[in-house]
């Protein structure tokens, strides 16, 4: 039988399955991308050999940069709070300090405990620090009503910390290739930092103006037709970051600003609003069951079994010591009680943006053993964390919504 024909029905019975037992799965403590990943490990190498994609790392940088763009524009759909500090203070603490403590942390563990060069303890600092607004499904915004705010602040940080970590990653390129600082210093503070972010900002805010606007012109002369009107939302990501990457704009930051720009322009056309944030997260889970199962047909044992030591070292120090203390230090005098802190430090999970970054780190000519220690390693570290944080969200998120419930009942 042709080989085409028998994934294609693989792929069908996997869709089938999870759709028809979703409403078991979501009772287990089990998520969607952890039975994606054993599906992708079943069908790789080591199982029935039907997916041999090797590591290409353009062809994996471009269809996880589709993936993140996607999904960072679902985050900023779901924003629910206006554009006040008081609001954002959360997301502002996750951003500002615990992100840049992250990077930080892994670096010097990097450096001082594995002998790495700083280049390239900063470059995985920057890969693992941002978690992932794709698989964090089970700890994010249930509905544009939900007011609760670890899940605010956990959607909201999965959205700007894909895109905000993109200077660090410059960072670390640009020291792995010249160790002298005043030779690019300049330049990354005035391009990579300030006028990228600024840009993004800027793009994001404008072109999902500009598209509303046209849209309800021509909507007051022709109506669209409601088939195709949930398209705006995907033609919007699509502009927004396309444009922002012309003008060496963040086109990550863009696309969750134009996301967030959207729905406070359909505010008082929530009817809107529902439709293309359904049709938006139908495609981004769509996306997620082809990246993780081709995640998990990548796995190979030797080199899992040769950089496992390191990577066991860098994700038992991120999950357990250097996100729950960031978090401690970052949420110093917030009104956050114990519990909250706690799961905000835990669920720092890591995913397809990471393994976006690496992608694009390769791309730009980093080859040989530093190479293939950033893969693996950025790999396990994203493997395990599906597994744990993935095993771990429901009983957990249960555990919390009761403690919310107990106190909001005494």
């Amino acid at each position: 039988m042709d080989a085409y024909i028998l994934k294609l029905l693989v792929l069908g019975l996997l869709l089938l399955s999870v759709t028809l037992t979703s409403g078991w799965i979501s009772r287990l403590p089990l998520s969607y991308a952890l039975i994606y990943l054993v599906v992708g490990i079943v069908l790789g190498p080591y199982g029935v050999g039907w997916i041999e994609l090797q590591t290409n790392a353009q062809f994996l940088e471009k269809l996880s940069e589709f993936v993140v763009i996607v999904s960072v524009f679902n985050c900023g759909l779901k924003m629910n709070r206006p554009l006040q500090f008081s609001a954002w203070r959360t997301t502002a603490r996750l951003i500002g300090f615990l992100m840049p403590i992250s990077i930080f942390a892994i670096a010097v563990s990097c450096h001082w405990l594995l002998g790495w060069d700083w280049g390239a303890a900063i470059l995985l600092g920057a890969i693992l620090a941002p978690t992932d607004p794709v698989l964090a499904s089970e700890v994010q915004l249930t509905h544009v009503e939900d007011r609760d705010d670890l899940r605010f602040g956990l959607t909201s940080e999965g959205g700007l910390n894909d895109s905000l970590a993109f200077p660090f990653v410059y960072f670390g390129l640009f020291l792995l290739k010249d160790n002298n600082l005043n030779n690019w210093f300049k330049q990354w503070v005035a391009i990579d930092l300030l006028w990228a972010i600024a840009a993004g900002i800027a793009m994001g805010v404008i072109v999902a103006r500009i598209v509303v606007w046209i849209e309800r012109q021509l909507q007051r002369r022709q109506p669209v037709d409601d088939l195709m009107e949930d398209f705006i939302a995907l033609s919007l990501i699509l502009l927004a970051y396309s444009l922002t990457e012309l003008v060496n704009g963040y086109g990550f930051l863009a696309v969750f600003v134009a996301g967030y720009t959207l729905q406070s322009r359909y505010y008082r056309e929530q009817d809107k609003r529902l439709a293309q944030l359904a049709f938006i997260t139908q495609i981004e889970k769509l996306l997620e069951v082809g990246t993780i199962v081709l995640l998990g047909s990548l796995l190979l044992l030797d080199p899992i079994a040769k950089y496992a030591p390191q990577a066991l070292m860098i994700a038992g120090l991120l999950f357990l010591v250097i996100r729950p203390a960031g978090l401690w230090l970052s949420t110093i005098g917030s009104r956050f009680l114990a519990p909250t802190r706690f799961l905000f430090g835990w669920f720092g999970l890591r995913g397809i943006g990471s393994i976006y970054y690496l992608t694009y780190a390769l791309g730009k000519g980093i080859t040989g053993e530093i190479a293939d220690r950033l893969t693996w390693i950025t790999l396990i570290v994203v493997v395990l964390s599906i597994v744990i944080h993935g095993i771990s969200a429901t009983p957990l998120m249960k555990w919390y919504e009761g403690q919310a419930k107990t106190k909001s009942a005494s």
